[in-house]
């Protein structure tokens, strides 16, 4: 019998905070970002392998450039601070971008498969304002996007602050893939921007589940990977069974919340306070092929 949301939050043990120990974090109380740790995308367009262009806007209609400045991404009094700035910048494909902003993440430095990663942060409002805090896999396993999958622990809107969203990606790879989520609603008084707030998943086979502040709100474990030349699905959990990096991004435009309006005040900044993963205490994960039957 699957367990609804509600009867899991109260007596399904591996969402007892305990159970649980720290593997790997950034706390932000150095005086610069720890580039041990996290690295920089650049510009506004997607790019191959040889640096040409696939798509602008990130495949989003973004209108941001990320940068390496410390004026978009520095740290401060035990805080990270990603800045969107109302700025004209170029890039390299000698389009002029109106706004700059940063987007850390820690591809090639560290990735995790399966467990509780778990960010506290405090968003900015704004129309057009789109932070959040997500995971790609390290290696496309199974495809290209999204066919090796896409795990989005929190987006917000910057036009509607009492609510976030989780989701996941899958299925094929694009334009033949999917995705399925929950928004989460704050109580009255509280939002995004309020106030700091912890967005965490955690993350077993076959499994994902989303919080807020220690809330459970949404359970997944429905999903599929579909090879992208045969059509055949490969076996479940894939693709969520291989290892994942951690991004932290501040996008401006875009399909999510669309342009930013005269109301929106730049700069705007997304403040982080830590980032920390954990593993469950004593669990060892089976195969796929251990674990489950179907395909």
């Amino acid at each position: 019998m699957v367990k609804n949301s509600r009867q899991r939050e109260k007596d399904d043990s591996t969402t007892k905070k305990d159970n649980w120990k720290l593997v790997w974090s950034d706390e932000f109380n150095g005086k610069e970002l720890d580039l041990t740790k996290w690295g920089y995308d650049i510009g506004n367009a997607l790019v191959d392998a040889n640096g040409n262009k696939i798509a602008d806007g990130w495949g989003n209609n973004e209108k941001q450039y990320y940068t390496d400045s410390k004026n978009n991404v520095y740290v401060q009094d035990g805080k990270l601070k990603i800045i969107a700035r109302k700025e004209n910048v170029t890039d390299q494909f000698g389009t002029t971008l109106n706004y700059t902003s940063g987007k850390i993440k820690t591809k090639g430095k560290y990735s995790k498969k399966y467990g509780r990663i778990e960010v506290k942060a405090k968003l900015p409002e704004g129309k057009g304002l789109w932070p959040a805090i997500w995971m790609l896999p390290e290696k496309d396993v199974y495809g290209g996007w999204a066919a090796s999958g896409e795990i989005d622990i929190m987006e917000a809107w910057g036009s509607n602050t009492n609510k976030v969203a989780g989701t996941i990606h899958y299925g094929s790879s694009w334009p033949n893939n999917t995705y399925t989520g929950k928004e989460y609603l704050f109580p009255e008084g509280q939002s995004v921007s309020s106030d700091f707030h912890t967005y965490a998943i955690e993350w077993e086979p076959g499994e994902i589940r989303w919080y807020v502040d220690g809330n459970l709100y949404q359970v997944q474990n429905n999903w599929y990977s579909k090879d992208p030349n045969s059509g055949e699905k490969f076996s479940f959990p894939a693709p969520f069974d291989q290892e994942f990096y951690i991004i932290l991004n501040l996008a401006v435009g875009g399909h999510w919340d669309g342009e930013p309006n005269e109301n929106t005040v730049f700069p705007a900044t997304m403040e982080v306070d830590y980032v920390r993963v954990y593993e469950l205490v004593g669990r060892e994960y089976k195969t796929p092929s251990e674990t489950f039957s179907r395909s």
